[in-house]
């Protein structure tokens, strides 16, 4: 059965990042921004911001309880006179590390960015990825390879919006379900391990791949959330099963940049194995006529927190919160108040 009005509910319940987180991340970013421009340094080279990733195409999804969700954006910057690669993201460093708040937080260097991390909130913790986004002098826009100090791409130009673009039209022509689909696939990645390694721009990228032109006259493919989640997970399986070793990844966005880097060929092989036993789990759980099978079906892939309203396990919860309300001795009302009785 496809439970589809559920699947809505489920979404937003259990798998999306909550409105306070965004908004709390938004203040971050904000925060982060001003402080680097003010920085003796680097603060005159830096021409504006652009969120990137999980973020701005509305990805993330709310971590594991005592987990982290990582956010990006890009820093524009101008370059340097005599600034070697590799000299953006260090210099972006130093100046968080010599900021009289950010010095105090978790930070550090990766290959193509600077992150900050924050404590735990309402237990979720948070970190930014800060990505040097430089424009050279003869007007190329790139990002850094600090690991081998180079300009990525090589030639040409990075285009951000060209990706977002990509993502933007895989959910138009899916009926507004591309997004919501990605979510849930990285919920099955983080909440319930089941293919971990697979970053989320390439477990983007394999997804909307799988949406051609042609889905848009196809309305029933995606007639609800459900259905769009069996035939693109159905459809990435079979792509994955005619590639038995590791497929060149080209971004989408033809700026001659791949993500071939972001994965090995074992994290591939378990992708691709895990991938081909999710998909027939769902296929069994959305054929099965009886409700009670169905769910637990379900459940198989999305833990018991799938719970249909008069499923099995709803009322199972249910009848748990009664019986705890019913153990728990009740105040009274001067007890409430905090007067004495």
């Amino acid at each position: 059965m496809e439970h589809a009005t559920y699947f809505e509910t489920f979404l937003k319940n259990e798998v999306n990042l909550s409105q306070s987180s965004l908004d709390l991340l938004v203040e971050r970013v904000d925060a982060v921004y001003d402080a680097l421009k003010q920085d003796d340094t680097i603060g005159s080279l830096i021409t504006g911001k652009i969120p990137q990733g999980s973020w701005p195409h509305r990805l993330i999804i709310k971590p594991k309880a005592g987990g982290d969700f990582d956010a990006d954006f890009l820093l524009e910057m101008d370059q340097e006179q005599d600034w070697e690669p590799k000299t953006y993201p260090n210099e972006v460093y130093n100046a968080l590390h010599r900021h009289s708040t950010y010095s105090k937080q978790g930070h550090g260097r990766k290959c193509r960015c600077v992150y900050l991390k924050y404590a735990p909130k309402n237990n979720i913790g948070c970190h930014l990825d800060i990505v040097p986004f430089v424009t050279l002098q003869d007007g190329r826009r790139v990002i850094v390879n600090r690991d081998d100090n180079e300009w990525e791409p090589p030639y040409g130009s990075t285009d951000p919006q060209a990706f977002s673009n990509w993502v933007y039209r895989r959910d138009e022509i899916t009926e507004k379900h591309f997004r919501k689909v990605v979510r849930l696939m990285k919920f099955l990645r983080d909440e319930r391990g089941s293919f971990s390694g697979v970053k989320s721009v390439v477990l983007t990228t394999v997804l909307g791949m799988q949406v051609t032109e042609l889905r848009a006259l196809s309305p029933d493919y995606c007639r609800n959330l459900p259905t769009a989640l069996l035939n693109l997970v159905e459809d990435l399986d079979t792509w994955l099963q005619r590639n038995p070793t590791k497929p060149s990844l080209p971004n989408p966005s033809n700026d001659g940049t791949n993500f071939d880097h972001r994965w090995a060929q074992e994290t591939y092989a378990n992708f691709r194995d895990r991938i081909h036993s999710i998909a027939a789990t769902m296929r069994d759980a959305y054929d099965e006529t009886d409700k009670g099978k169905s769910v637990k079906t379900w459940q198989k892939l999305f833990g018991s927190k799938f719970s249909p309203p008069g499923s099995a396990a709803a009322k199972t919860a249910g009848a748990a919160v009664v019986a705890a309300t019913i153990s728990s001795p009740q105040r009274s009302r001067s007890q409430r108040s905090g007067r004495a009785g």
